[in-house]
């Protein structure tokens, strides 16, 4: 299971700048005030070997009894629950306070693992700003700089060097790569609230297996189940919808967005539901994102089309394709899970997307199509130079991937490398999916000569 580390500390001490540098975005609002933060902030953190959460918190006050630091504190409680990992930021410039006494005081009793994190260090002799935060009782502490980055890589890598990696055996299983992929896909049910989601994995399974009920944020938790159709065994994983952070006020709400990540990242194929009812939000577009670049086959059901007249469905399907272009290899099924129309030919999509996911590609035939695709469309030079595709090999599956060894490979735009993932797909028929590419450039054996 992906690690979830969460940032906990009082106001302004540099969590959501520390957010922002480990997820590389601008997800978290971030000024020199107190209290800006008042949601539960959640992303996909980077720069490591693995892959992990990293979760924002507001200024947390333990002891608040009312008003607004009361549900501040209650969305950080929420968060500490769930957490593999709390890092607790301090400011280095302003010393130990009262304040963060009675926040490591209600660490101590939450069984978690606790990481004091010194931040606001830059410019400062670590040895002494770190003497007096021993007295807290959390062991060694990390002295870094969020916003000029000092320090968070050694912190990154020894917290998730805590964490057993998962045996050869097992990381294939779950990432459905090597000989030995899942027999039984994993499919994740994810959208908005009350699209339907609970519903259509009602239909799927032919009984009331979850509560559906019109009302936005019924399901709160991720809900395996397996079923049989047709002869095939599948497990459905139903989600708790995610909607945009603004809308959403419940402690327990709020924290089932990482579940429905984790439930992503878990599955073979990701099910995107939408209303048909409805316009394309971005929040459907963010969801889709997800599981894009987590590399899930994906599938769309796009539910309550038996409400819409003609007009309504011809501007649906205009408005699907100018909001999710990146979903352009995916299969879109309109649908009722209400009376149970289409779902035949959803399975069939699912099945689909997971065949192609999972599939073995022969390295003479990827050799063949990307030879085909460098005479159509060679790609541009670097300078003086072009760089050179040789030949290509699988390297992965779910999704595949597909290995270009050559020279100069480093210098190949973005936009050529989509061109080549649609000629692969195209060339190997694989729909529901997305490919991803690998470049490896060989070693120059005159490189060090004359050295």
């Amino acid at each position: 299971m992906t690690p979830t580390l969460v940032l906990v500390g009082r106001p302004n001490v540099g969590k959501s700048t520390l957010f922002n540098r480990l997820t590389r975005t601008r997800d978290a609002l971030v000024a020199d005030q107190p209290g800006l933060t008042r949601d539960r902030q959640y992303g996909i953190g980077r720069g490591a070997s693995r892959p992990y959460f990293i979760v924002d918190t507001a200024g947390f006050d333990p002891v608040a009894k009312g008003g607004i630091l009361y549900e501040m504190a209650q969305q950080a409680e929420q968060a500490i629950v769930e957490a593999d990992v709390l890092l607790f930021l301090v400011d280095g410039r302003a010393g130990l306070t009262p304040h963060d006494e009675e926040i490591a005081a209600r660490l101590r009793r939450a069984n978690r693992a606790v990481r004091l994190v010194i931040n606001k260090a830059e410019g400062q002799q670590h040895n002494q700003i770190a003497a007096e935060f021993h007295a807290l009782g959390l062991g060694e502490p990390f002295v870094i700089s969020a916003s000029h980055g000092d320090g968070v890589r050694h912190l990154l890598h020894s917290v998730l060097d805590e964490f057993p990696e998962d045996a050869p055996e097992e990381a294939e299983d779950a990432a459905g790569q090597g000989d030995d992929a899942p027999t039984v896909p994993a499919i994740a049910i994810v959208g908005r609230p009350n699209v339907g989601k609970s519903t259509l994995v009602n239909a799927l399974l032919g009984e009331e297996r979850v509560i559906a009920f019109d009302l936005p944020g019924t399901t709160r938790d991720a809900i395996a189940i397996p079923f049989e159709r047709n002869g095939r065994a599948y497990t459905l994983i139903d989600t708790a919808g995610l909607r945009r952070r603004g809308k959403v006020f419940e402690a327990v709400e709020k924290f089932s967005v990482i579940k429905t990540l984790q439930a992503i990242e878990r599955a073979n194929v990701v099910v995107l539901v939408l209303d048909a009812a409805l316009d394309i939000a971005d929040q459907d577009a963010h969801i889709a994102g997800v599981a894009v670049e987590q590399g899930k086959a994906v599938v769309v059901a796009v539910n309550k089309w038996d409400a819409l007249d003609e007009y309504r469905r011809a501007r649906v399907r205009e408005d699907i394709a100018r909001k999710l272009p990146f979903l352009s290899f995916a299969r879109f099924h309109y649908l009722s899970a209400q009376k149970k129309q289409g779902l035949n030919g959803l399975l069939r999509s699912i099945d689909g997307a997971y065949a192609a996911a999972t599939a073995k590609l022969s390295t003479p035939r990827l050799t063949r199509t990307l030879q085909q695709a460098l005479i159509k469309q060679a790609p541009p030079r670097a300078g003086m130079y072009r760089p050179k595709m040789r030949y290509a090999h699988q390297g992965g599956s779910n999704p595949p991937v597909v290995v270009i060894h050559g020279s100069g490979l480093d210098a190949v735009p973005a936009a050529y490398t989509r061109y080549l993932e649609r000629t692969f797909l195209e060339a190997f028929r694989l729909q529901g999916t997305p490919l991803q590419i690998q470049y490896k450039i060989g070693q120059n054996p005159y490189a060090n000569k004359g050295k």
